[in-house]
């Protein structure tokens, strides 16, 4: 891919801001109340900066490191003794250096926004000084016998050299050349401060600030890990979650890159959005560990003392029920739907067969105890825990040709805690009969890439509309598992 200047955001900008990050937003600044209330904010925050430090040397293969270590270290702290000989394909001691520096690098940028600095290419430099200041050299080929060699690696300035990378197909991939960079930085760091006037969404700004500052690569190494703080930036100034980008999401996080090099950046933000909003979920489920692990007497004094003083707002049992109110709602929309496909498919049929009675849908409610293993394993594919005690509410289309195939719809709560933030999953999976026993189930899949999640701070007819769309691609995902079965 030949090189070529930086771009500006596009004006279409605005169709690609998300519509469910802001009332999670408000449901995640009601529950940081409650860190601060308790004391336990410091807590919460080293223990997620860690989280990303550690993941971001992983993703960038500085080092690798088992789930379980990983695991340890952000529970307990950056500590040489926690990491066992062989556990790691680095030395321990540079593995826990590495970490640390990208760890003082993401509490910078707290430090950073808390003294509301405006971003320059001087504070870029420093930070990539500080995210490299472990690593000594950097690779490099040498063209004329293609070999590849360890060079020292030039901290803090922008690069002396070209840093064009060889893909596996020989095609080389241009990033902008070093005697442009200044230039193309300058108009970076220009077109960010304008965006920042303009009130450009988070995740459509942090999308559009990464991607360029890749394109440029300005320095000689360590250009991703300076790009994904750059986004975290953005994110922490609106009060949300530096970029969290796992080993698991390396793959789409690539492709994303890739087709935003083509012009396309929605993907990008995409991936952002999903990044934010999983790490709303996370950090709610982690808030709430944190909160149950300290709670001393001092602390429900505390709350106590905090529910009296705002005896004036909304009760968290008002909170549910509003959650309660939506989930009727969308339960009614997503059970009128499926009647209505289930007609929609007689008619199509009515030449072919008479045997009707093969469709069924099914929707009680009352029996809130049921699928509870659907909903599990369709939560371990989306990766949130899925609580069907509190609050459950499912239906499902039945389809009696040959083996059944099920279609199950479910509302339920997002994390162990009822904060007023529930869920719709789906998901498809086939039975040997129509009992609804568990051992004749075979894999459950979901029919979504995403959760539907919703809560009391939703706006009713935005919410209808984000689930009309949801639901359409959960049914056709769910017909074509359906055809294949065939």
């Amino acid at each position: 891919m030949k090189w070529k200047p930086i771009e500006n955001l596009k004006p279409d900008w605005k169709d690609l801001a998300s519509d469910e990050l802001p009332p999670l937003v408000k449901v995640w600044e009601e529950q940081s109340e409650r860190l601060k209330k308790s004391g336990e904010y410091k807590t919460f925050m080293e223990r997620l900066c860690r989280e990303i430090a550690i993941e971001t040397g992983i993703i960038e293969r500085l080092y690798s490191l088992d789930r379980g270590i990983t695991r340890l270290l952000i529970e307990q702290g950056i500590d040489e003794a926690l990491i066992p000989h062989g556990t790691t394909d680095r030395p321990v001691k540079q593995v826990v250096s590495l970490i640390q520096d990208q760890q003082m690098a993401v509490e910078g940028l707290f430090d950073f926004v808390g003294g509301q600095r405006q971003l320059s290419t001087f504070y870029i430099k420093e930070l990539h000084q500080l995210l490299t200041q472990s690593q000594e050299t950097t690779e490099a080929l040498v063209p004329t016998t293609k070999q590849i060699i360890a060079v020292p690696l030039i901290r803090g300035d922008w690069k002396k050299q070209p840093n064009n990378p060889l893909r596996s197909d020989g095609s080389i991939y241009e990033y902008c050349p070093p005697e442009q960079v200044a230039s193309e930085m300058d108009n970076l760091v220009q077109w960010h401060h304008q965006h920042q006037e303009d009130k450009i969404p988070p995740e459509i700004e942090a999308a559009w600030l990464h991607h360029r500052f890749t394109q440029i690569h300005p320095f000689q190494d360590g250009n991703g890990r300076v790009a994904r703080c750059l986004a975290s930036l953005v994110f922490i100034q609106a009060r949300w979650f530096p970029l969290v980008v796992t080993r698991d999401d390396r793959a789409v996080y690539i492709t994303a890159l890739e087709q935003a090099d083509r012009g396309d950046l929605s993907n990008l933000i995409q991936f952002f959005s999903r990044s934010q909003k999983q790490s709303f979920i996370r950090c709610l489920g982690l808030s709430e560990q944190i909160l149950s692990e300290s709670r001393q007497t001092q602390t429900i004094i505390s709350a106590i003392a905090d529910k009296l003083k705002r005896g004036i707002q909304q009760s968290l049992e008002e909170r549910c029920q509003k959650s309660g109110y939506f989930s009727d709602i969308l339960y009614k929309i997503a059970l009128d739907r499926i009647e209505n496909l289930v007609d929609d498919i007689k008619l199509s049929l009515q030449n072919v067969s008479n045997d009707f009675d093969v469709f069924r849908v099914i929707s009680t409610p009352e029996k809130s105890h049921y699928h509870r293993y659907q909903v599990v394993e369709t939560a371990k594919q989306l990766k949130y825990f899925a609580n069907t005690r509190p609050y459950h509410k499912w239906l499902q289309l039945v389809i009696n040709v040959g083996s059944s195939t099920i279609i199950l719809l479910s509302f339920h709560v997002v994390n162990r805690e009822y904060l007023g933030l529930l869920a719709c999953s789906a998901a498809a999976y086939h039975r040997d009969n129509t009992e609804d026993n568990e051992q004749n189930i075979n894999e459950v899949q979901s029919l979504t890439d995403t959760l539907f999640q919703f809560s009391y701070a939703d706006e009713e007819n935005n919410l209808i509309e984000r689930f009309q769309k949801w639901l359409e691609e959960a049914l056709v995902n769910g017909l074509e598992y359906w055809n294949n079965s065939l």
